[in-house]
């Protein structure tokens, strides 16, 4: 039998073995239609789908083409999106309206590229590309959303829980983790590992930061905003392979007076709020969005609390005043806000002690005396922490009880209001990016505000900036130079016979940052007046600039000059018979005669309780609806984030209270009321969330001939975490204090 035979029988079966199969063969034949061959009525649509519409950009993401010809356009899983050149691939996908997975990136911190989270599969290239680090080229065609790249995040995220521990039930960050909602995301619904997972040794960071190590996925952003932005060099990274740590190299505290925003930055719970910790959960919390006032830069916070107790604060996004970070004591000064607090009206009694009393009957004696002393021996001073309609009830109230000595502390016992120029940051916050030279006169910025500083520190290693400064030795993290100690170097340079001349002379946009701890000096007109000197001899007032800036202390300083109180007298409180202090504590009360009369208004038993006759207790800032203005002239407002404590009220209405008792009873029943007495006073503070410009410079000032003493500036602060009533009530701010001054 021939092969052609066998391979026959193979293939065709015989009609015995059919015969013993009884079921029937199934014959299938496919069928192929294409669009030529089947019938009119069967043939698809020719017109394509339209593509869906363009998503919105992540998180608000805007772009400012700076030249228009620069553009360059991209395609982001089929959409067009046209982007600057020099913008990474993952900008352009959250441009495009697709978010990214990350957690070494930041917007406002280096590249890094070491986490591999973000992959991205690119048109032509043979692997997934880190899309953090990729710069985005015309024509490049992004696709984020394909199987290799979804692999790709799987395994990255396989490899970031190797290692991590199974701790969320106990970990502070559940609940608002960025790798437990990527994790749910982008990874698989298991791991292949079951080796040991390695540990580490938690660090000592201070009093502010708890630390988890083992958590820690060494995305080194901590490392990075320690370094870039805080300016210190406290944290780094050590070792190799599994034993790699981020570590402190010598056992040491974290001294950066920004050093709490880490625990915003990090992706895990690897660095937490040491004071919230095991407190709440995220969830159990409300959120409300307010404003800071431990200092004058008017940072934007949103305080979360719990029923009637503030349990953290965190910061907002403000690219104008704040960015995105605060200063310790914005952060951590809350528990001050439960410790010394004021309930009752209370009145001294005849052995010295205070005892509790009604409203009626508080409000009845402080009128009863401020009816009996002369209009000239009444005084009123505001405290630091005071909104603008509680000043200005203040005001009106001691103006229609014949006085007008009242001001606000800080501003000094002969405050100039008569031009905003000479009070305010007039290049504004934001502004000081653009300055190219600094002249820092009497101030202090990293104590004094933290947020300035932080901004002149970007500007200086952004742009190589100098920075000249005038005052004490003192602590900068960037280089300086100190040109003296006192105004001798400020005739020098007012003169052209300092150095430092050379350098605002050749600079574009010079800023001269004035301290506003000169407004207590007495010769704090010639200060000013050799200032503007400088700042007329350098160009630094011109129609398209103005870097002549005014670095306030306070939250209250600004409106209060806007509003103008201004004392009548210099010497006012020696010779006063009834003084009130709505909030003032810093105020010293060794001038006060033995025989006055003191009414404390305020919300903390603090310094000025002590000499008080009568107590009024108020609201704090976290309590109320009031209106601050910041440094730079723009007005914000605070919102009540929990109730009042026992039986406060808010300024303003207790002296509207007060001044019905009085018989000279204010016009106005209502916080509304109460701004339509500002609009015609202050219009600006009514502009909420908008940046009053001045209108006239300080060129229309009049010369002062007053003699320049020599004497040496004075630090304005001496404890950076202890500057009024709340931070001075506040337990954590005294272990940053007590920790601070062992350093």
């Amino acid at each position: 039998m021939g092969l052609g035979m066998l391979a026959s029988k193979l293939i065709r079966p015989t009609a015995s073995k059919l015969s013993q199969n009884p079921r029937p063969l199934h014959f299938f034949r496919t069928i192929v239609s294409t669009p030529e061959t089947s019938s009119a009525q069967a043939q698809p649509d020719s017109t394509p789908d339209p593509p869906p519409p363009p998503k919105p950009p992540v998180a608000g993401a805007r772009i400012e083409f700076t030249n228009p010809d620069e553009a360059i356009e991209v395609f982001v899983d089929g959409y067009p999106v046209k982007i600057p050149k020099g913008m990474t691939v993952l900008q352009a996908c959250e441009v495009a309206g697709v978010d990214i997975p990350r957690f070494c990136y930041h917007s406002r911190l280096s590249i890094a590229g070491n986490c591999r989270m973000c992959l991205v599969e690119v048109e032509k290239s043979p692997k997934p590309v880190a899309s953090c680090a990729m710069p985005a080229l015309p024509g490049m065609k992004i696709k984020t959303d394909t199987p290799l790249a979804k692999k790709a995040r799987e395994g990255v995220m396989e490899f970031l829980l190797m290692n991590h521990p199974l701790d969320c039930p106990i970990c502070d960050q559940g609940g608002e983790c960025d790798l437990q909602d990527q994790s749910m995301a982008f990874g698989s619904d298991r791991g292949r590992f079951t080796e040991v997972k390695r540990s580490v040794v938690d660090k000592n960071l201070g009093p502010l930061v708890k630390t988890v190590m083992t958590r820690c996925i060494q995305c080194t952003r901590c490392v990075r905003f320690a370094t870039e932005v805080a300016g210190v060099q406290d944290l780094g990274m050590l070792g190799r392979g599994s034993g790699e740590e981020i570590g402190t190299y010598v056992e040491k505290l974290m001294t950066s007076e920004l050093s709490g925003n880490v625990i915003d930055i990090c992706p895990v719970g690897a660095l937490t709020s040491k004071p919230f910790a095991f407190k709440a959960r995220n969830w159990e919390l409300k959120g409300t969005e307010s404003i800071d006032v431990t200092d004058a830069v008017g940072s934007n916070i949103r305080i979360d609390s719990r029923g009637p107790e503030v349990l953290r604060i965190l910061p907002r996004l403000n690219e104008d005043i704040n960015e995105e970070w605060i200063s310790d004591k914005t952060r951590f000064c809350y528990d001050g806000l439960k410790r010394q607090r004021l309930n009752d009206p209370m009145i001294r009694g005849a052995d010295g002690r205070f005892k509790t009393v009604s409203w009626r009957d508080a409000l009845a004696v402080v009128a009863e005396v401020a009816l009996q002393v002369k209009p000239e021996e009444i005084v009123g001073i505001a405290g630091k922490l005071s909104d603008a309609e509680s000043m200005m009830a203040l005001k009106d109230f001691l103006n229609k009880m014949g006085s007008n000595n009242v001001w606000c502390e800080g501003n000094g016992p002969n405050p100039n209001a008569d031009l905003r120029s000479g009070y305010l940051m007039n290049s504004g916050i934001s502004g000081l990016e653009k300055a190219d030279v600094f002249l820092l006169v009497g101030t202090q910025p990293r104590v004094e505000a933290a947020m300035v500083n932080a901004r002149i520190r970007k500007t200086v290693r952004a742009t190589q900036a100098k920075v000249g400064y005038i005052g004490p030795a003192t602590d900068f993290n960037y280089d300086h130079q100190h040109l003296g100690t006192g105004p001798q170097t400020l005739i020098e340079i007012a003169e052209g016979h300092h150095p430092f001349c050379t350098a605002l002379a050749n600079a574009k946009n010079p800023a001269i940052v004035v301290g506003a701890g000169l407004f207590e000096r007495k010769d704090k007109d010639a200060i000013f007046s050799a200032v503007e000197k400088i700042a007329e001899n350098a160009k630094v007032v011109r129609p398209d600039w103005n870097g002549f800036n005014v670095l306030l202390l306070n939250a209250a300083q600004a409106a209060a000059l806007d509003l103008g109180l201004v004392p009548e007298s210099e010497n006012s409180i020696e010779s006063a018979k009834f003084v009130y202090l709505m909030g003032a504590d810093d105020v010293n009360l060794e001038k006060v005669p033995s025989d006055a009369f003191v009414v404390y208004q305020g919300h903390h038993g603090d310094q000025s309780v002590y000499r008080a006759n009568v107590i009024l207790p108020a609201a704090a800032f976290s309590e109320k609806e009031g209106t601050y203005e910041n440094t730079e002239g723009c007005t914000q407002q605070t919102v009540p984030a929990v109730p009042t404590v026992g039986d406060a009220r808010d300024d303003w209405k207790i002296i509207r209270a007060l001044s019905e008792v009085a018989g000279v009873r204010l016009p106005y029943d209502s916080i509304g009321a109460i701004r339509s007495r500002i609009r015609t006073v202050a219009p600006n503070l009514l502009n909420m969330d908008e940046r009053e410009p001045a209108t006239f410079s300080a060129s229309l000032k009049p010369e002062y001939s007053q003699e320049l003493s020599l004497t040496a500036f004075r630090p304005a602060i001496d404890n950076f975490y202890m500057t009024d009533s709340i931070t001075r009530a506040s337990k954590i701010m005294a272990q940053c204090s007590a920790l601070l001054s062992k350093k």
